[in-house]
């Protein structure tokens, strides 16, 4: 196993984010002054290429990923598949979609991915490399795997470890990012093999139904999240009520 260490340090100690306006290209996505997200933060926007420039980045198979303490601290770097052969802990991001319609974009899992293919799952999953932070990783991983670049807000973050296919353990420090987009993707095929806009009513009462059908993560974020990130996407009233604990 390869496991580079390095010196313990805060993700942000290099300082605060600083986004930057960016006007989008091929997709159609709310400036920031139209951004009207109730979240925990202003929403931040990156100044990236245009969606086909980063299209041909897509074989991420070799990248390393952020091994992290239980404080979510950097304690080191390890390839991405060695990290889950393993059960390293490792900082990710998670990405939820809403649109105007109050409705979920959702993603299918190709058949090739590494693990959990074939599976429904939120907008986009991904980690950060060494030394990115997870909200620009958030908005190229967007871009890479669903074709959108639209202004994004941090909503929370979570821990799991859990067994997933192939003889994998994800063991993960997940940031999760929110945002709205009105408008078809254009998802990478060997990342995307389905996607569907769901209300999240309907995405609620599927994954209680069917969640062998759905990633581990997201039966999590469902179960332990939901009513929260309905409120972050389109402030209170009528929503969602959070799954019962059957604790």
């Amino acid at each position: 196993m390869i496991f580079q260490k390095r010196p313990q340090r805060h993700p942000l100690e290099d300082g605060e984010f600083k986004p930057k306006d960016h006007n989008c290209q091929r997709v159609k996505c709310r400036v920031t002054g139209e951004f009207d997200m109730q979240l925990t933060q202003e929403p931040f926007h990156l100044e990236l290429p245009s969606v086909a420039n980063l299209r041909p980045r897509i074989d991420n198979s070799s990248d390393h990923v952020i091994v992290v303490d239980a404080n979510d601290t950097a304690i080191g770097t390890a390839p991405k598949l060695e990290a889950h052969r393993t059960g390293l802990r490792h900082r990710a991001i998670s990405i939820i979609i809403g649109d105007r319609h109050r409705r979920i974009l959702l993603h299918r899992r190709a058949a090739g991915k590494y693990h959990s293919g074939g599976l429904w799952t939120n907008t986009c999953c991904s980690h950060p490399r060494p030394g990115e932070h997870a909200s620009e990783a958030a908005v190229r991983r967007l871009v890479e795997e669903m074709g959108i670049s639209c202004p994004l807000a941090f909503m929370f973050s979570m821990n799991y470890r859990a067994e997933v296919s192939n003889g994998l353990i994800e063991d993960e420090i997940v940031h999760v990012f929110g945002g709205r987009f009105d408008g078809a993707p254009i998802p990478d095929p060997i990342e995307v093999s389905d996607w569907c806009w769901k209300p999240f009513g309907e995405v609620e009462q599927d994954v209680d139904a069917r969640p062998d059908s759905y990633t581990i993560w997201f039966r999590k974020i469902r179960n332990e999240f939901w009513s929260d990130i309905v409120v972050s996407l389109y402030g209170r009233g009528p929503g969602v009520e959070p799954k019962p604990s059957t604790a």
